[in-house]
């Protein structure tokens, strides 16, 4: 068996599927490059733990290269790994133990989750631009792990003539997943593409799958499908040897792997090169010194919710249901924030009372003066549509 080694470090899982996922690419990187020895170790959750793993291989081997595989350099990356390798340096001071970066935002993984969530995308340009993205993180306690992952969203729908990509995180930060649905579904996308931005299967995709099917089973006129999360790859075992390379050779994970001059990002026109960027710079000035924006002299409204007061609607109980509105708005809001008012015929006779809420563009119909409550908690104040009242939702 060859000496040079190269350490894969996984986080670890309670669920045997997870770290079989992680051992797979292993096993993939092993067949890709027979001239290394491959071995794995793992944070936590798993055996053998990264110590462990070091400990022996040192005692063993002149040479490990230890490459974290985390999606961002989060608590794990910064202080678990290196107090582990510090450890195996003083022990085995003869073994040489180089670290590579985590795989980080890079154009590989761009195209990687792109391709996962590609199966769901319609490929009609004018339906794609009525689908909404939303990519779902693990989540970290390290602003500076989040705020790779928000780029990295943005990246995966860059140039895609999608809707909108809309990062959120099942744990730890905000803002979690179940609320950011709620404010998708206020969003008013046509279709509903859920991606996991998870390099294993495990409880956490598990939970995530859970959620996707209650907000389809409430909001039913929205298509929404959940995408496949990131697995096994080409590319991720080609950055994983970019990333084996990087370590050997000493050099800094600068911030360009993901920069449009110096690597080509799918998605947008090629803007690669030294000139490209200077002439941008020169524009991009030239466009903020000329954008100021105007003073807005009133602070908008919140809510505007319009009542229909036209005859058909006050015989089925609309002008009781607008007092228990403003009733409702009165002892729990603001007024200058919410305003609630008696509009003429709004189109829906026979169907009414008739309630719309703006800027939301949301139309409830059949709504009577026991409703009021149950809108103003849900909707006015928690952002929730409330499924069984609604009649449509304007574009």
């Amino acid at each position: 068996m060859s000496d040079d080694c190269v350490l894969l470090i996984g986080h670890g899982s309670r669920e045997p599927a997870s770290n079989a996922e992680f051992e797979a690419i292993a096993s993939a990187y092993r067949l890709a490059r027979p001239e290394l020895r491959v071995e794995t170790a793992y944070v936590e959750l798993a055996r053998p733990l990264i110590a462990e793993a070091l400990a022996a291989l040192a005692a063993e081997v002149p040479q490990i290269t230890v490459v974290p595989v985390f999606l961002f350099a989060a608590g794990h990356v910064k202080n678990d790994v290196p107090l582990a390798i510090a450890e195996a340096r003083t022990a085995q001071p003869r073994c040489r133990i180089s670290a590579a970066p985590a795989l980080g935002v890079h154009p590989a993984l761009v195209e990687l989750a792109f391709q996962r969530a590609s199966g769901c995308l319609p490929s009609d340009p004018s339906a794609r631009a009525k689908t909404l993205v939303l990519v779902v993180g693990r989540g970290s306690s390290d602003p500076d792990a989040n705020g790779d992952f928000c780029k990295m969203s943005r990246l995966i729908g860059e140039g895609r003539g999608l809707m909108q990509v809309v990062p959120t995180f099942i744990g730890i930060t905000q803002p979690r997943v179940e609320d950011s649905l709620e404010l998708v579904a206020r969003m008013r996308p046509d279709r509903l593409v859920v991606l996991p931005y998870l390099l294993f299967a495990g409880r956490l995709v598990a939970r995530l799958a859970a959620q996707v099917e209650t907000f389809r089973s409430r909001y039913p006129w929205i298509h929404t499908e959940l995408a496949p999360h990131l697995g096994v790859d080409e590319r991720l075992l080609s950055l994983i040897d970019e990333r084996v390379r990087m370590a050997r050779s000493g050099a800094q994970n600068l911030a360009c792997d993901s920069c449009q001059y110096r690597a080509d990002i799918a998605g947008l026109p090629s803007q690669v090169g030294g000139l490209r960027a200077l002439l941008y710079s020169v524009r991009h000035t030239l466009t903020h010194t000329q954008a100021t924006m105007p003073i807005h002299l009133h602070k908008p409204l919140k809510k505007h919710v319009l009542v229909c007061g036209n005859a058909d609607c006050v015989e089925r109980g609309s002008l009781g249901l607008l007092e228990a509105l403003r009733r409702e708005v009165k002892d729990r809001m603001s007024l200058r924030e919410i305003k609630v008012t008696r509009t003429a015929c709004m189109g829906r006779c026979g169907e009414g009372p008739t309630v719309a809420v703006y800027p939301d563009g949301v139309w409830y119909r059949r709504v009577n003066e026991h409703d009021a409550p149950e809108l103003v908690t849900e909707h006015l104040i928690g952002d929730r549509l409330v499924g069984r009242l609604v009649d449509d939702i304007l574009s």
